[in-house]
């Protein structure tokens, strides 16, 4: 199982590309795409705790001196995007727009900044296993910060493809999370204001059972994520290419 939603080798990086990594995080895939091409990415969140962990992250490894300055991260909003028009060749968006109230304005800038021909990758959690979670408590999505709406994988497929992005391929990913989302939202009164190692018995187990699997790689499990995926994959996967 993979720590990145976003397929990288989809993105089509090629060395010297700029890529914009909306709603960045703690840097997942700001990081992974730096480390895997030669390219100048820029990680932006409106979290300053993230940013700080993003960089902590980045340090972590070991970097020529010349291209140190190529993965900078940034703290700007996704509705005024401190670029210039067509300023990237590869925008990411990954779990993100399902936060935003008014996620078409963040959808415009996007459109902006992105070069023609360039490739916006977007994931969103999948209308299924995020309905699921919604049923089985009303704390997983009402926290501050917390999910404001269930997409339909079309019904935004064609609200990006009527910003005139062209829509290539679609996919799901990380299947192997949705039950523990499902034990988090089904225990999540009893959980809401423990740490997660006082966490119920069954969601600890599972938890041990994600990190142990994204630090060991079993193929046994590879697999059988990605025969799932297309079943219940948590998270709905897009790519489009700007005309």
């Amino acid at each position: 199982m993979s720590l990145e939603t976003i397929n990288i080798d989809r993105l089509g990086l090629r060395p010297g590309d700029k890529l914009l990594d909306l709603g960045c995080g703690e840097g997942r895939h700001s990081i992974s795409t730096f480390l895997q091409a030669d390219i100048h990415v820029v990680g932006l969140d409106l979290s300053a705790k993230d940013l700080a962990t993003a960089k902590q992250r980045l340090s972590d490894f070991v970097i020529d001196k010349d291209k140190i300055d190529h993965c900078s991260f940034i703290r700007a909003s996704g509705f005024t995007l401190p670029f210039a028009d067509d300023s990237f060749d590869q925008v990411i968006c990954s779990e993100v727009l399902e936060h935003i109230v008014e996620y078409e304005k963040v959808l415009t800038e996007i459109k902006r900044v992105l070069k023609p021909s360039g490739i916006f990758a977007v994931s969103v959690p999948r209308y299924l296993p995020e309905w699921v979670c919604w049923q089985l408590s009303d704390g997983y999505h009402e926290v501050e910060g917390g999910h404001v709406r269930i997409f339909k994988s079309n019904v935004l497929k064609n609200q990006i493809a009527n910003t005139s992005m062209h829509f290539m391929d679609r996919h799901w990913a990380h299947s192997l999370h949705v039950p523990y989302w499902w034990l988090r939202c089904l225990f999540w009164r009893r959980d809401e204001n423990k740490s997660p190692e006082e966490a119920h018995w069954l969601v600890r187990q599972y938890h041990r059972f994600l990190v142990w699997d994204l630090m060991q790689k079993p193929k046994l499990t590879q697999v059988l994520d990605q025969l799932l995926n297309p079943l219940m994959g948590k998270s709905v996967v897009m790519y489009f290419r700007n005309n």
